[in-house]
């Protein structure tokens, strides 16, 4: 889980770093060309740079250990700092290149100058770009890999939104810049401006779905999100197996950060158990528990009758009547 973190911080660190680079880069040309679409882009990578800071702050302030006030630690901030990074994203990109966008359109702009610094801009920008979401998605990758999972299927399921987020971030930028060198391109080719201004604006709508898609990651996160579905399968085979244990009755499960999870489990145990054989039945199997997985963090094991109709019927408004309780 170190490892981890500490390649989300170099993922991050590098975005940073080339992101501050080519925002410095871009608003010099923006103000020299006049160009709208890179103005938009230069107000892209300056969300860009502000971002990774905020991210930075999320891994920092979520590794915090467990406290009394906070007795599951602070994993779950970092999906706060990761949602004002999807904030960030439409609030300081996408509404100012919409703005420039329109006002381009509409025939407020002033005259654009020779474009030649704007390309050479954009194309180093689009190199240091590649170069920082080419670690992005190597992380990425990696991790899907680890957790046996495709990458789409690792995104949508995924507790680390950091790197994703970076990802998400690059793979937009590369996709602007060259959105905003078709604008100046086509701008110069027929002298229309018009050109220059839907390039601006179609930064825009890029900018909005990536932080629609970052906002929903995380917002599925903060709600509270169950574990990987074949970690849950998982214990429920463990806990059945267990020779103390006549049925799983309930498993619920809650992701509190970052390779942490919550694992609550109601039992019903053989009759003949004493109070003591119950007590240490409950610690081996916590421990076995989080022997086999490194993710489960706090494991509360509680023993309950099967034929409880009150606790039947919480279980089946969660999940609905299948599986059925003494499956």
């Amino acid at each position: 889980m170190a490892d981890q973190q500490g390649e989300s911080a170099l993922t991050v660190l590098l975005a940073f770093g080339a992101n501050l680079g080519i925002a410095i880069a871009k608003i010099v040309a923006a103000v020299i060309t006049g160009s709208a679409s890179m103005a938009a882009e230069a107000a892209h990578s300056i969300a860009d740079t502000f971002n990774e800071v905020l991210l930075l702050i999320g891994l920092r302030r979520s590794d915090r250990p467990a406290d009394r006030r906070h007795p599951l630690g602070y994993g779950l901030e970092r999906y706060i700092w990761t949602l004002l990074v999807a904030v960030a994203i439409f609030g300081m990109g996408a509404l100012f290149a919409f703005y420039q966008g329109f006002q381009t359109l509409t025939g407020h702009h002033g005259e654009e100058a020779d474009p030649t610094v704007g390309y050479i801009v954009l194309g180093v920008s689009f190199v240091l770009e590649a170069i920082s979401w080419q670690q992005a998605v190597r992380q990425v990758a990696s991790d899907a890999r680890e957790k046996g999972l495709p990458l789409l299927a690792y995104i949508r399921r995924t507790d680390e939104p950091t790197s994703i987020s970076v990802m998400l971030e690059d793979s937009a930028a590369l996709i602007g810049l060259l959105l905003a060198f078709a604008g100046m391109g086509l701008h110069q080719a027929t002298g229309s401006a018009v050109w220059d201004g839907v390039g601006s604006v179609l930064i825009g709508v890029l900018l909005t779905v990536v932080a629609l898609v970052l906002g929903r990651i995380n917002l599925n996160l903060l709600i509270g999100h169950q574990a990987d579905p074949r970690l849950v399968r998982d214990v429920r085979a463990r806990l059945g197996a267990a020779p103390e244990v006549e049925t799983v009755v309930d498993i619920v499960t809650l992701t509190v950060g970052t390779g942490k999870v919550l694992t609550c489990a109601r039992l019903d145990l053989r009759d003949e158990l004493t109070a003591g054989d119950v007590e240490r039945a409950c610690v081996r199997m916590a421990e076995e528990l989080r022997a086999a997985h490194e993710e489960i963090d706090e494991v509360f094991l509680e023993p309950v009758p099967r034929d409880d109709p009150e606790l039947r019927r919480r279980v089946v408004a969660r999940y609905g009547d299948v599986p059925p309780l003494d499956a």
